[in-house]
């Protein structure tokens, strides 16, 4: 399974009312959501702005490097796990 990447901001509501989310995907799925902080790191920013092909343009962003599918915003458990399995 590719990288599943979870682009955030420190100071983000909506990326915390994901956290929780992510610990149980990663609990269940036994998978791990790499997370990368955009609003005070330049680099991940432009990755972010590199890999977001859907213009979310914002946060929460989540990306599955192997099948290429992104999500936009806060999104409930079955949706994050639908993209987590690549359906």
């Amino acid at each position: 399974m590719g990288d599943l990447i979870g682009f955030y901001g420190t100071e983000c509501p909506h990326c915390k009312e994901m956290d929780p989310l992510i610990e149980k995907l990663e609990k269940e799925l036994g998978v791990k959501v790499k997370k990368l902080e955009v609003w005070h790191n330049s680099v991940n920013a432009k990755l972010l702005k590199k890999i977001d092909t859907i213009n979310c343009d914002g946060v929460p962003f989540f990306f599955n490097e192997n099948t290429g599918q992104a999500l936009c915003g806060a999104v409930p458990y079955e949706k994050l796990k639908k993209w987590a399995l690549g359906k």
